[in-house]
């Protein structure tokens, strides 16, 4: 049976964790949780472990909503953690991650920050296919997100994953709707911002206070940002880091 390990940045009792994680049960998958034991948003592919002295605690949890499936509540960040399970410290190494459902779009250059991304690009560098998933929610969002359209839109797409390249890396994007409402979904190439951007001010005492804005500028026609924008389902296809052939050549010392 395929094993899959569920993770996200937003915390273990999120409940786009818990919508993910029955999707890959409903699908057949042997489904293990590990994620943060709170907010880790905007932490990437960081490799953060306990702030207490530096060691990685893994409290056993139970998800109401699927008490039979195996979830471990980590003291470490989603990188940390993916990381991890490609080791098999939660259990078998695992055939695919999924990250998410993150609550808001990560779309842009911008998902280099991202904690839900940052765990699936860890996965692929050790071997594991992976994916990410996001619901592209208001900052203040006044409804409880549409979880289950965003879980099930994941359920029809992971025969791409699993199909694709062996580190393949799939960047998904979902509006806040009901599944009837989707537009069909489109690969995407990655916007040069997001609609959502990372504000940074420094304080009159020297503090640096980042926080987030809605951008104002258009997104670039065909973008992911773009076509999000529309109503549409987006999937993007990432690499982990690798070389630049770009700039190869003669060097002179």
């Amino acid at each position: 049976m395929t094993t899959v390990v569920i993770t996200n940045d937003d915390g273990i009792d999120s409940p786009g964790l818990a919508a993910l994680a029955a999707a890959a049960v409903a699908a057949g998958y042997d489904v293990v949780v590990a994620a943060p034991l709170g907010e880790s948003s905007g932490t990437s592919a960081g490799l953060t472990a306990a702030a207490q002295d530096r060691r990685v605690i893994t409290k056993e949890h139970t998800l109401p909503s699927l008490p039979d499936v195996p979830a471990y509540a980590v003291d470490a960040h989603p990188g940390l953690i993916s990381l991890a399970a490609c080791h098999g410290a939660f259990g078998p190494v695992p055939d695919m991650l999924l990250s998410g459902i993150n609550r808001g779009a990560n779309v842009g250059r911008a998902v280099l920050h991202s904690g839900t991304v940052g765990a699936a690009l860890t996965a692929s560098i050790n071997g594991v296919r992976s994916l990410a998933v996001s619901i592209d929610v208001a900052l203040e969002p006044t409804d409880e997100p549409h979880w289950t359209t965003a879980a099930g839109v994941v359920a029809g797409l992971l025969p791409v994953l699993v199909d694709g390249l062996p580190d393949a890396v799939l960047n998904i994007n979902v509006p806040d709707t009901p599944p009837a409402r989707l537009k069909e979904a489109k690969w995407a190439p990655l916007a040069p911002f997001g609609s959502v951007r990372a504000r940074v001010e420094r304080a009159e005492d020297g503090a640096i206070q980042v926080g987030s804005v809605v951008g104002d500028e258009a997104p670039e026609p065909g973008s992911d940002a773009a076509l999000l924008a529309e109503g549409h389902v987006t999937v993007t296809a990432l690499r982990s880091v690798a070389e630049d052939g770009r700039m190869q050549g003669t060097l002179t010392a």
